[in-house]
């Protein structure tokens, strides 16, 4: 059985048919589902689906994309969010300077927001970095320096350097479909090295479907395809590579318990 670590359950292409999706998902043997949440406007929605679904759960964080919009937000603001018992992640964050659709100032001051959150109440910081290892690395250990906190780097698609720093730090790495990917043999790489009890698997669907499903919406469901290619890479069964992923999960989002799923 394995988990959606992270999904985008109320964004257009999944939301129209949410109910059918999850369905999907269950009979492909999906037992459990991150929903992810990347504006405040979205957090009482992205909630409402993990209250709905006992096999949901929910994070509360603000994409660096829509850090403009949020420059003022407090951690107070954070704090007060994860305080929901279905709330079990903090996320996602961090730092965007392929689009720079936010001032990078904004970003990285919001990062650390996310951050001192993570640390106050050990939830789990699910991490956005793109084409920004050098400042997402310089943060990670100038904040872990004032005091560890539970992290993943989500859709993990960096060099192996950065990999490798990240797991230096206690980081998890996630990996998308993008590792079934042709052209992905760098992350190929690094997928067969991240250490056992640090890998996760994921969709960020309604994106990047992997091999076979290039081109249709991503569902939840097919974290299964990423999953044999992992494990096929990592020379491991599918069903072992679940069990790993699984408990990694669980390990890592530990107010999950026994909740659900």
């Amino acid at each position: 059985m394995l988990i959606d670590s992270h999904c985008h359950l109320n964004y257009k292409g999944l939301c129209e048919d949410q109910s059918g999706v999850l369905a999907r998902a269950r009979t492909a043997g999906v037992c459990g589902f991150l929903n992810i949440s990347t504006r405040r406007s979205e957090w009482a929605e992205v909630i409402a689906v993990a209250e709905r679904e006992p096999d949901v759960w929910a994070s509360v964080g603000i994409h660096p994309h829509e850090a403009d919009q949020h420059a003022d937000l407090g951690a107070e603001v954070l704090l007060g969010a994860t305080c929901h018992p279905r709330v079990v992640a903090i996320g996602e964050t961090g730092l965007d300077y392929y689009y720079d659709h936010s001032d990078r100032q904004v970003q990285q001051d919001l990062f650390r927001v996310h951050i001192g959150v993570a640390r106050e109440t050990g939830l789990p910081l699910i991490i956005h970095t793109r084409d920004a290892e050098e400042d997402t690395a310089r943060i990670l250990r100038e904040e872990m320096g004032k005091g560890a906190f539970p992290a993943l780097i989500h859709c993990f698609t960096a060099s192996a350097e950065f990999g490798a720093e990240m797991l230096e730090l206690g980081l998890t790495i996630s990996l998308s479909g993008i590792v079934t990917f042709k052209n992905a043999v760098a992350l190929q790489d690094v997928a067969r090295t991240v250490p056992e009890d640090r890998l996760l698997v994921e969709t960020d669907a309604p994106f990047l479907a992997p091999v076979p499903h290039r081109g249709k919406p991503c569902e939840p469901a097919f974290v299964a395809d990423t999953a044999r290619f992992v494990a096929a890479l990592r020379g491991t069964t599918p069903e072992a590579l679940a069990a790993t992923t699984t408990r990694n999960f669980h390990a890592l989002f530990s107010k999950v318990g026994g909740q659900g799923a």
